[in-house]
């Protein structure tokens, strides 16, 4: 694996953001969605963002991938900044080269099947369809959907899916993993699985993986949980406190549940 060169500044850090804002133009008006935001993601770290619709963890999330400019501040993926003096295709060659990306709803090229849907990544950075079909066998191996490669993907389940476009994230060996709502689409089985998945990767194959989520029954399996809310991030924990974190946010909901009874 090619890993990331780290920053100077932090020798540990994947993804540092240093007062970053956004801000859109909504007709006449400029809407602010990131506020601020100091954050790193050390090697090694899986890390969930948690917070309400509309706080503005997707956002962040594209600014850490290179794809949404900030309005102000800067955002480094390990010692590049990321755009500062650097173009679409530098940006887009670091993604190839260090990161998978799963999302909450798969987007399959329709003439492929699934093998092939999981190599075209790999055929993206040079390598031959076969050295990539082969590399794509191994991947669904591991995540258990090898008896499915010749399938269509979306003749899969929502579950199997997403096992598949987690192979697909992988297939390039990348050193950090970025997840948005990856089980925004399954069932509690499906998701506890994936969850599952996602923490041997970072124990057994030291992946860094930052994901987002609005369930807080998947702060459990997270090392840091980071807490948006309003563009602003308000809060980090880890051990006990995402624990203590979790009983907080679920109280209000619990409240109105007895309330309506």
């Amino acid at each position: 694996m090619d890993l990331l060169v780290l920053s100077r500044n932090n020798m540990e850090s994947l993804i540092s953001l240093s007062k970053v804002a956004k801000s859109f133009v909504v007709g006449s008006q400029v809407v602010p969605v990131l506020k601020d935001v100091n954050l790193s993601i050390n090697r090694g770290d899986f890390a969930i963002i948690v917070g309400p619709s509309g706080c503005g963890k997707s956002t962040l999330l594209h600014t850490m991938l290179g794809l949404e400019k900030p309005t102000a501040g800067e955002a480094y993926l390990g010692q590049h900044n990321l755009y500062q003096n650097t173009t679409e295709d530098d940006r887009s060659s670091w993604r190839q080269k260090y990161m998978g990306v799963v999302y909450q709803q798969s987007n399959w090229i329709k003439a492929l099947n699934v093998r092939e849907n999981v190599a075209f990544p790999l055929l993206l950075t040079g390598k031959t369809r076969e050295e990539g079909l082969m590399k794509a066998q191994t991947k669904l191996k591991e995540v258990g959907m090898e008896n499915w490669a010749f399938y269509i993907p979306t003749e899969l389940s929502s579950g199997q899916q997403q096992r598949v476009a987690l192979a697909r994230a992988l297939i390039t060996d990348p050193e950090l993993l970025i997840a948005d709502e990856p089980t925004g689409n399954l069932d509690f089985k499906n998701g506890v699985e994936l969850m599952e998945f996602l923490v041997e990767l970072n124990t057994t194959q030291k992946k860094t993986i930052i994901m987002v989520t609005h369930d807080l029954e998947y702060l459990k399996y997270a090392k840091r949980a980071i807490r948006m809310f309003s563009g602003e991030i308000v809060g980090e924990y880890t051990g006990s406190q995402k624990d203590k974190l979790m009983r907080t946010l679920e109280m209000p909901s619990k409240e109105k549940h007895v309330k309506s009874k």
